[in-house]
């Protein structure tokens, strides 16, 4: 159930191992993956990070982590993840992606086209800093464009090419169980081929997703438009399932209900997925006795780099308080500022700091997703004053808070030595007026913060098999991918979650498929 990577690479090894395999995916196929950039969290030691120079080991990345997974899954899973990461990319390549060591020269959110090895998370921020040198781990798809679309165009051609039956526009509504709760199949909502209402589903479905950036509104419209013709137009027949039932659906960051219930400090940032992301699976797994965990983990992702000159400028909160290294991973500044500071913060810069983001994003070469906000925000939306004190008044801020910290910051940064441990590179004194203040906070249409959901059904960690409240399994149904509560469902950093779902669909397909070689065993004893 899902076609994204984790329900690919869940069919992938499924397949090569024997299984006949089943794909049904709601809409076309892709979900959030294909919308991704295509970045796989991976070390350990990758060809590619040896062709840049990088030696990197299992132990290294295990390290970095610990700290960012902290206890969303045991210590030994993690440590598998850590040493099998190397073969996942070899696995990948088999698929036919492609990757490739080119590093660009400093920190970016994302690099621009004939960059594919970049440092995706906080390696290199000296609260992370461990025994171990810091490498890139973000091993970004090669190709033109975001990569997500070409990663998963690979694995869709290569579980159809295993022998798959990939079944688009194919709805689960509910499981099959038997008398002691184990899942047997499942009830599958099907149009009929070619039919008025599939023509009409897919249109409808295509259109809320080019929809959704520009108008939120128009594509939420089209996506019940999208659903009520389902409902009406889809016909039930049912799917035995000799192995098990993955459940691979993605998260729920377009479920409202959920979000409001469980993390409703997000409400208001941009949601990123794709219809799909509405928690059905999640709500599958809780109808037949699974256990959901983490649901109030979301990560919203504020990145101020590039350009880089603006992570040379000091974000406080409402009241002008410093409060994050503006140096870290986007969706570590993303979570304190909604979970600690209502989602509201300003970036505070000098006019040396405005001339230099200025000309990174004109002549900079970046993506117009990071070159266009930072137009708007210093033109459009920038609050400017002759002085620190006067600039709180513009921003309503408590002027002696805001001097506080601005004085810190400059003092700090001619020391070369940052109370929140911002590198020295990164460091420069706010001293040229005119100042400026950045509305940075998560609303702004123009730059959006987005948010994912982390949380899912708790697994077996072994097997991928959903487990109850009580801790045992329910025989027959499995989860991956963002369904389920894995290496990505505490922090994340980018590349964190693909490589999840790789890690969890390869494992979740080899179990069911195992399953079906022991009761073939059985029988035959």
């Amino acid at each position: 159930m899902g076609f994204g990577a984790a329900g690919a690479a869940a069919a992938i090894e499924a397949a090569h191992a024997g299984a006949s395999v089943s794909v049904a995916d709601r809409f076309g196929g892709g979900g959030a993956s294909a919308k991704s950039g295509g970045v796989v969290y991976a070390g350990g030691g990758t060809r590619f990070q040896a062709a840049a120079g990088y030696n990197d080991t299992p132990d290294a990345m295990f390290e970095y982590l610990t700290k960012e997974v902290g206890d969303a899954v045991d210590r030994a899973t993690l440590r598998s993840f850590c040493d099998q990461s190397v073969e996942m990319i070899e696995w990948l390549e088999t698929q036919g992606v492609e990757f490739d060591p080119s590093v660009p020269p400093h920190k970016t959110s994302y690099p621009a086209d004939g960059f594919y090895l970049y440092f995706s998370g906080n390696e290199a921020v000296k609260e992370y800093a461990g025994a171990h040198p810091p490498a890139p781990r973000g091993h970004r798809v090669k190709g033109a464009g975001l990569s997500g679309a070409i990663l998963f165009r690979a694995l869709r051609k290569s579980a159809q090419a295993a022998g798959a039956r990939i079944m688009t526009q194919s709805a689960v509504r509910r499981f099959i169980v038997d008398e002691n709760g184990a899942v047997l199949g499942a009830e599958l909502w099907q149009f009929e081929p070619n039919s008025r209402e599939m023509r009409r589903h897919r249109q409808l479905s295509r259109w809320a997703e080019r929809t959704f950036y520009p108008a939120p509104a128009i594509s939420d419209l089209l996506r019940r438009r999208a659903l009520q013709v389902e409902l009406t137009g889809a016909q039930p027949r049912f799917v035995r399932a000799r192995g098990g039932v993955i459940l691979s659906t993605g998260g729920f960051i377009f479920n409202r209900e959920m979000v409001a219930r469980h993390a409703p400090q997000y409400l208001r940032n941009f949601r990123l997925g794709t219809s799909g992301c509405d928690g059905s699976g999640v709500r599958l797994g809780e109808s037949v006795g699974g256990a959901p965990s983490r649901l109030e983990r979301i990560s919203a992702w504020r990145f101020i780099n590039p350009p880089l000159a603006w992570a040379r400028g000091m974000i406080v909160d409402t009241t002008g308080r410093r409060f994050c290294n503006e140096e870290v991973y986007g969706a570590r500044l993303g979570f304190e500022m909604c979970e600690h500071h209502g989602g509201r913060a300003w970036l505070i810069i000098d006019s040396t700091v405005r001339r230099e983001a200025l000309r990174e994003a004109i002549f900079g070469g970046l993506w117009g997703f990071q070159s266009v906000p930072v137009l708007v925000l210093t033109f459009a939306g920038a609050k400017r004053a002759s002085s620190i004190e006067a600039l709180a008044a513009r921003i309503h801020a408590d002027p002696a808070a805001l001097r506080e910290s601005w004085q810190t910051y400059n003092r700090g940064s001619s020391e070369g030595n940052d109370s929140l441990g911002k590198s020295k590179d990164l460091l420069r004194a706010l001293e040229t007026p005119p100042f400026y203040a950045l509305d940075i906070s998560v609303d702004k249409r123009v730059f959006p913060c987005p948010a994912i959901t982390l949380g899912g059904l708790l697994v077996d960690e072994t097997t991928g098999a959903v487990k109850k409240g009580d801790g045992t399994t329910i025989a027959g149904l499995y989860a991956a991918g963002r369904a389920a509560v894995g290496i990505a469902s505490n922090h994340y950093v980018s590349g964190l979650a693909l490589a999840d779902c790789i890690f969890s669909g390869r494992r979740a397909g080899s179990a069911a498929t195992a399953m079906i070689r022991e009761r073939q065993a059985t029988a035959i004893a």
